[in-house]
């Protein structure tokens, strides 16, 4: 019987791909601790845990009509932004996959009653909130990564964690789940954004936006997931990334309002030009995840 065996809310800010010159240029001359709380994560989490295989929610892969999972056996290639292509740029990846567990995952999630397929074609774009994971944390392990609906709702991205959880469960894996997106999600305006790119949080974009970021890192750092879900239409007037549904699936594949996990938090509660971003690693409790 396969099992989650840890999952993380992480940040793929752009600022962790640029040379650490320039991070330190960008952030009054001091490295950006989301860089420094990956590398930890990694040594003092991935590495000892060694899962089988990695599924990342990826906020920047925003379908419409369903839920997709990638399904290669294997993709490589070199990735480059269309956003920022000055900041990651020819950037080298290369991904096993496993399209038995990505198939079962879209099974499980279709029998829910929420639309999910399967692709594995040559071509399909890679976004970078995989691709700068990928930088820092991958080891020998599987890779897939799986959409956010941007028509989906609440409800949604909850019976997709539930179909999640079931599919691993009846794999043979050890799997952990990485949400990789943002808190509070709006930029600055062209005109100031200059004047607001270090990693300080009082350049979030306002204040309303970093105390409701700061109240659901409280809150999950004490194991209440139940607080984040039956607060979800108040966060959501701070636009949260992906409409927080990274972390939605996430968590309900461990328990959802029922999860007890607390969340251990690997550097600090940073600005991304405007944006929220934590990485909260969520161990599985030795008594489960409720």
């Amino acid at each position: 019987m396969g099992e989650i065996v840890g999952v993380g809310l992480v940040s793929h800010a752009p600022t962790i791909m640029m040379t650490k010159e320039q991070r330190y240029a960008l952030n009054e001359g001091k490295e950006i601790s989301l860089v420094t709380g990956f590398q930890d994560m990694r040594r003092e989490i991935l590495e000892p845990l060694n899962p089988d295989v990695v599924i990342v929610i990826d906020t920047h892969w925003f379908t419409i009509v369903e839920f997709i999972v990638t399904s290669h056996q294997r993709r490589q290639g070199f990735y480059t932004s269309e956003e920022l292509p000055r900041t990651m740029n020819s950037i080298p990846f290369d991904i096993t996959g496993n399209p038995e567990l990505a198939n079962n995952i879209v099974e499980r999630v279709n029998e829910n009653g929420v639309r999910c397929s399967a692709n594995d074609n040559e071509h399909l774009p890679i976004h970078y909130p995989t691709v700068n994971l990928l930088e820092y944390l991958q080891g020998n392990e599987q890779w897939l990564s799986m959409s956010i609906c941007g028509t989906a709702k609440k409800e949604h991205f909850m019976k997709v964690g539930r179909g999640l959880k079931a599919a691993i469960e009846e794999s043979d894996k050890r799997v952990v789940i990485l949400a990789s997106g943002g808190l509070s999600h709006r930029f600055w305006p062209l005109d100031e954004l200059e004047k607001h790119e270090a990693s300080d949080p009082i350049h979030i974009i306002t204040s309303g936006a970093r105390k409701a970021d700061e109240k659901r890192i409280d809150w999950l750092k004490k194991g209440d997931h139940r607080s984040v879900f039956d607060g979800m239409d108040e966060y959501n007037k701070y636009s949260p990334e992906g409409k927080f549904g990274h972390y939605l699936i996430m968590a309900e594949a461990i328990g959802g309002v029922n999860c007890r996990a607390k969340g251990r938090q690997f550097g600090d509660y940073e600005n991304a030009t405007g944006t929220g971003q934590v990485h909260l690693w969520f161990d599985q409790p030795v008594e489960g995840w409720t």
